[in-house]
């Protein structure tokens, strides 16, 4: 089973800034996987109002350093490892979101890298193999100036999300074989999209890749009041192909193109996650029996010096 789940399609700052629409990113779901891609802000109470248990991520993946694409990046890390308790997962990032750069702090702090497996950095045509899924670095044109793209290549279907990117006949290749193609369209004009894709970009891209199904989202706020529904129609009968505009919480299944809406309560809430909690909750009763036994020793200590006091008073 594989499932696309969208905690946010906002885009903009204005949009971001308000929450008009969420941002906390998107859940790819293949089989026992769960990837999490751009936990931009609010992707955990997103992933709380979707049912999406975020102990159950095998990676996260992160396109670039921008507040909107991975602000919530160690919040997320802390939820899934259980504040390192549980050492477990993935990260796979460009430099600047692990590193940072000449103008860039790194989102990722230093504290929550100990939490994980381990952490990879990935610059443009770069790969990955997570179980049996086979991830690519795609090029992207943005303003962060190692901004990348993600395809994944599953064993049924093979999906690429654009990231922010400007358009460039040069990322093209990189979309090409694609069963469902992701892209970022926050502008509705091109004089908006100096460092992002338009609506006339989206229709170029999807025409020369022809995916069988291709998604729109992170939206800006003309693109929210021009209505996406409306725009991605247009950009339907443009393309001859199948369009959708990315709502939150829409749930797609990318091997049937199936599009469902609202909260789903029970995603991968595998059998470990039971086991798991039952350790945890051992610890935390050696933890207290610990406690209970310090103090013990510091009241008999207590006692100890009472009475020498006592004594040496007489």
């Amino acid at each position: 089973m594989s499932d696309i789940i969208f905690l946010g399609t906002g885009g903009d700052s204005y949009v971001v800034g308000r929450q008009i629409r969420a941002s906390g990113g998107i859940i790819l779901q293949i089989g026992d996987d769960q990837y999490h891609i751009d936990p931009g802000p609010g992707a955990l109470s997103m992933a709380k109002e979707t049912g999406i248990n975020l102990r159950a991520n095998t990676a996260l993946f992160v396109t670039h350093n921008h507040i909107n694409h991975c602000n919530d990046i160690n919040a997320v890390i802390d939820a899934m490892t259980y504040s390192g308790f549980d050492k477990k997962g993935v990260l796979v990032a460009n430099n600047t979101v692990i590193n940072g750069s000449l103008n860039y702090q790194p989102f990722l702090q230093k504290y929550y890298r100990g939490f994980l497996e381990r952490f990879i950095v990935l610059e443009e045509g770069g790969k990955v193999g997570i179980n049996d899924v086979e991830v690519k670095a795609m090029k992207a044109k943005h303003s962060e100036p190692n901004a990348i793209g993600f395809k994944f290549i599953t064993p049924d279907f093979t999906l690429a999300y654009t990231g922010d990117t400007a358009y460039s006949a040069e990322n093209l290749a990189d979309y090409e074989n694609s069963d469902v193609l992701i892209l970022n369209v926050p502008c509705l004009k091109k004089e908006e999209s100096k460092d992002n894709l338009c609506k006339g970009d989206a229709v170029n891209i999807i025409k020369k890749v022809n995916p069988k199904l291709a998604i729109i989202t992170h939206f800006g706020i003309n693109f929210l009041k021009a209505d996406p529904l409306y725009e991605i129609r247009e950009i339907q009968k443009e393309t001859n192909c199948q369009v959708i505009a990315a709502t939150d919480g829409m749930v797609i299944n990318p091997v049937s193109y199936a599009v469902e809406q609202g909260q789903k309560t029970l995603y991968k809430y595998a059998k470990k996650e039971g086991i798991r909690l039952h350790e945890f909750k051992q610890q935390e009763e050696k933890v207290r029996e610990i406690n209970e036994m310090i103090e013990e020793k510091q009241t008999e200590l207590g006692n100890e010096n009472s009475e020498n006091d006592s004594i040496e008073n007489t």
